[in-house]
């Protein structure tokens, strides 16, 4: 068969084997699709796992442990997500010929055709849209009016959904794919060229060293290594920062010697100070704060526990609160602890950061610290705590 030369493709429109090389072929795109599909899986799990946490549906208790819970799935989330992308550049390397195959004859041909395009369309868009949104995400930057966890949320449906119409259209070849040698099988072609192995193995070396390079921010034992760690741990008592009192509002509200907390509880109300607070028993335990973009790193708490503020307006030890901030500006300046959270004794509004005074960025004069909860519910200068009737 003779190759058709560059004067031939510049004469008309590229077909399928104008690229023809030994690294390309059903052999690479499984494996690689296969290695993807399992990073969409852990990612979207993941992630469907933190909306519960934000949105947790009434049907669903979630327990504080494991402590580190929220820490892992959203590592992981991020880890997968990121693994994703070189495994998807290859996969669309491999099949990229494709995009030049000639409709099929006949009405039915045509409309097969069209349907099976449109669902790879609609999940290549979501694809890219998923992992561009997620790595913004992870370096704080919205160039974007909507709200980015409910988008998020619903395009991953789309994606996860696009993916699993993908798999059942394509899974006889891909059975077959699979169960064939990944060599190329024709002797004729170039022989210096790159083969399917050798892309297979850049593949994964990639994507792996992608996920070295960025996981520090989840990994402790990483941070030495990841060089493109968006918060590798710096800030005031070495925790890194969301949000810095200057950022919510509370820059001025927070220092004021004037400052009381209010526990309310039906008709009853008990307003203590900050040194109200540290003279009661304090309770100390190392718990994580984890973000939704994949940070977290593990601290030393001490604090009031929130079982005992409660006892002082006569509440159960297991009641839901609505703990208040002083924040002006910005989302979550308040949230909900359901009950089995309060009553658990490391629940607590935390005064001291790895032996020091709480700073005026980690929530001073007194923030929320519980275990397995999203960083944003966490919350910072709180000012009142309202038990639910």
């Amino acid at each position: 068969m003779r190759l058709p030369t560059v004067a031939d493709i510049e004469r008309r429109i590229p077909r399928p084997d104008d690229f023809e090389s030994r690294a390309r072929g059903t052999a690479l795109t499984a494996r690689v699709g296969t290695a993807l599909g399992v990073c969409f899986a852990v990612c979207f799990a993941t992630g469907m796992w933190s909306h519960f946490q934000y949105s947790t549906p009434g049907w669903l208790t979630l327990s504080p442990d494991p402590a580190q819970l929220y820490r892992w799935t959203q590592g992981l989330h991020i880890a997968s997500g990121t693994a994703a992308i070189p495994l998807l550049l290859v996969k669309l390397w491999s099949v990229f010929p494709r995009l030049f195959n000639r409709p099929a004859a006949g009405a039915r041909g045509l409309v097969v055709e069209v349907l099976e395009r449109a669902s790879i369309a609609a999940l290549m868009g979501s694809t890219f849209f998923m992992l561009a949104s997620g790595t913004l995400n992870i370096i704080g930057w919205y160039p974007w009016e909507f709200s980015f966890r409910r988008t998020h949320e619903a395009v991953a449906w789309v994606a996860i959904g696009s993916l699993v119409v993908h798999i059942g259209v394509k899974l006889p070849v891909i059975r077959t794919a699979l169960g064939a040698p990944i060599e190329h099988p024709d002797e004729h072609l170039d022989p210096s060229a790159p083969t399917r192995r050798t892309v297979l193995r850049g593949a994964f070396a990639a994507s792996g060293l992608a996920v070295l390079l960025t996981a520090g921010q989840s990994v402790p034992w990483l941070r030495t290594v990841s060089a493109f760690s968006v918060r590798p741990g710096d800030g005031p008592q070495d925790l890194p920062v969301n949000r810095t009192a200057a950022g919510a509002g509370t820059s001025e509200t927070a220092l004021d010697p004037a400052w009381r907390l209010e526990v309310t509880a039906g008709d009853r109300t008990v307003s203590l100070s900050r040194d109200e607070l540290l003279a009661m028993p304090q309770s100390t335990h190392r718990l994580p704060i984890a973000c939704v973009e994949g940070w977290s790193r593990s601290a030393t708490w001490t604090g009031v526990p929130l079982r005992d503020l409660l006892a002082l307006v006569g509440a159960e030890p297991d009641a839901d609160v609505v703990l208040r901030s002083l924040q002006t500006k910005g989302a979550f300046g308040s949230s909900r602890v359901v009950g089995n959270v309060v009553k658990d004794d490391r629940t607590m509004l935390a005064l001291s950061l790895n032996g020091e005074k709480l700073d005026i960025d980690h929530g001073y004069p007194a923030r929320l610290i519980a275990p397995n909860r999203p960083g944003v519910f966490q919350t910072k200068w709180v000012n009142r705590l309202e038990v639910d009737a």
